[in-house]
């Protein structure tokens, strides 16, 4: 079942990204019930979601019991008439796709830094969304921030809590130029073999205005 083209179904997954917890539930809820039998399936095969959510979201919009709902968007007599082979259900991605890890690490390397305070940890300031769009650009990789998620998991990395700077002065000339020629001189002295050290000095602070929420992931 593939109603939508493969540009329709790239627009659906941004606009649910964009959307919060609740809207992206309710979203694929309607898309399901749009579609009818089989719906279920291929809109969580198409956002990224579980078919949990997609039933949930379905039964909120609707307004119908939880056994209609699943009649209605479940799957259609032709799918549920197939009998399935033993180990023939879905794959996972990362399984399918283990060239997906060294991409993935080579995306975040020159974006992760480590903390000062403990030696053990390591994050990384890209946003899943910048994650996903860096590997489509670098590798023609299309995945969704599920994908991603599970890779930043696999690879140890966890949340952590976002920090906002206050900019001690204004106005200063060059200041992206200066990161982007470190950026690239690290990139540089790793291609060499060369070593790259770190060094910060700075305290740590989460008071008045140096505080917003948030998290970022960090590795352990």
């Amino acid at each position: 079942m593939q109603p939508y083209s493969l540009e329709v179904e790239e627009i659906m997954r941004r606009y649910y990204e964009s959307l919060n917890e609740k809207d992206r539930r309710r979203y694929a809820g309607i898309e399901a019930l749009k579609l009818g039998h089989g719906g279920q399936n291929y809109i969580a095969k198409v956002l990224g979601c579980s078919r949990r959510t997609v039933r949930k979201g379905a039964i909120e919009v609707s307004g119908l019991p939880g056994h209609i709902v699943a009649k209605q968007i479940g799957k259609s007599p032709a799918e549920s008439s197939e009998i399935r082979k033993k180990g023939g259900g879905r794959k996972q991605y990362l399984t399918e796709h283990p060239e997906i890890d060294e991409q993935f690490l080579n995306v975040v390397r020159e974006h992760t830094a480590g903390d000062p305070m403990d030696e053990k940890v390591r994050w990384t300031n890209l946003r899943e969304w910048e994650i996903a769009e860096a590997l489509e650009k670098k590798y023609g990789v299309k995945v969704s921030r599920n994908i991603v998620r599970q890779l930043l998991k696999k690879h140890d990395y966890r949340l952590r809590k976002a920090q906002k700077r206050k900019p001690m002065k204004k106005n200063v000339p060059d200041r992206d130029a200066q990161f982007d020629n470190i950026l690239k001189l690290r990139s540089e002295y790793r291609k060499a073999g060369n070593p790259v050290i770190s060094m910060d000095t700075k305290k740590k602070e989460y008071l008045g205005n140096f505080y917003r929420k948030g998290r970022l992931y960090s590795i352990c």
